[in-house]
């Protein structure tokens, strides 16, 4: 075996580690950070972890050959500073420390740009480790305990949004991904017009503390297909910029995989309906999410662009 294969190896390796010590030990030995798992369900909830791990090294492992998949401490420097900037940007916007109105019970989280575009900058695996790990230890600030299978899919957010560059016809590709993206958009769209009562589960009522205890809005229900609408109008205004109009494109497709996994998972884990699970989960964190893609996304990419060209890199 190369030394990429260890190095990949390693890189996953030591997120799949970190959740455990944080899931098996911290959680119960650590008051300052709320670290808290349910301990009824942590097993299958650490089961996810490493589906989604797994998932990360079969991308590998079939694509290996690639030069996204170089890792060196370079990439290693990007994962610290992608996670700990995540996590600080997660903790501030997660409605307690500032608190954002949110239009029609839709949660503002302007943040997951950050592993979108570290895994389209510096790879796949350096969104993956920002995006899991970032989202975990943000989830211990706000104090709202841990759900690993969501800071795993956001790290499949980030790794996926790495991923742009297998291909060598990218514009074929990127038009790809926009009729998928597309297509799994006004699917879940018809499922909530079908479940338009279905309890909105990732709306914050911040005065109350408590979860998901108003329908879900028909503005939360339809956002993913305006977030699709800006991502297409980015995709084409930026045509001419291959770099912005990718990281933006494969942020999208990121979006879509990483919080679907997530969701679905809660079936298993917290004895939830499909309809519940998209519904309920899903469309209200991937609509704004692929919002704020369309936005800070490409404003990233153009400043990175922009401190390159100055540094002569």
């Amino acid at each position: 075996m190369d030394k990429k294969f260890w190095n990949v190896l390693f890189s996953l390796a030591a997120v799949l580690a970190i959740f455990a010590v944080v899931m098996f030990l911290l959680s119960k030995t650590i008051s300052v950070f709320n670290f808290e798992v349910d301990q009824a369900t942590v097993g299958l909830r650490f089961l996810f972890v490493v589906i989604g791990v797994l998932i990360a090294f079969g991308v590998y492992v079939v694509t290996k050959d690639n030069k996204i998949w170089e890792v060196g401490t370079r990439e290693v420097v990007w994962m610290a500073i992608g996670a700990a900037l995540y996590a600080v940007f997660s903790w501030l916007f997660n409605g307690t420390v500032f608190v954002i109105p949110s239009l029609s019970q839709v949660a503002l989280r302007p943040a997951i740009a950050i592993p979108m575009f570290f895994g389209y900058a510096f790879g796949p695996v350096v969104g993956f480790f920002s995006g899991a790990v970032g989202n975990m230890f943000g989830d211990a600030l706000t104090g709202f305990g841990l759900s690993p299978q969501w800071s795993i899919g956001n790290g499949l957010v980030g790794f996926v949004a790495g991923l742009g560059m297998l291909f060598k016809n990218r514009k074929q590709s990127m038009d790809t991904v926009l009729w998928v993206g597309g297509a799994l958009a006004v699917l879940t769209v018809v499922l909530f017009f079908m479940n338009q009562n279905q309890p909105n589960m990732m709306f914050y009522d911040v005065n109350n503390n408590i979860f998901g205890d108003a329908p879900i809005s028909f503005f939360a229900g339809i956002s993913i297909l305006i977030g699709f609408a800006l991502i297409v109008a980015v995709r084409y205004f930026f045509g001419s910029n291959e770099d912005v109009a990718a990281a933006v494109t494969w942020g999208m497709l990121g979006n879509i995989i990483g919080i679907g996994f997530a969701s679905i998972a809660d079936i298993w884990i917290n004895g939830f309906s499909l309809p519940a699970a998209i519904v309920g989960e899903f469309l209200p964190a991937a609509g704004p999410n692929m919002i704020f893609a369309a936005i800070l996304v490409p404003l990233l990419v153009l400043a990175y662009a922009a401190v390159r060209r100055q540094s002569g890199r």
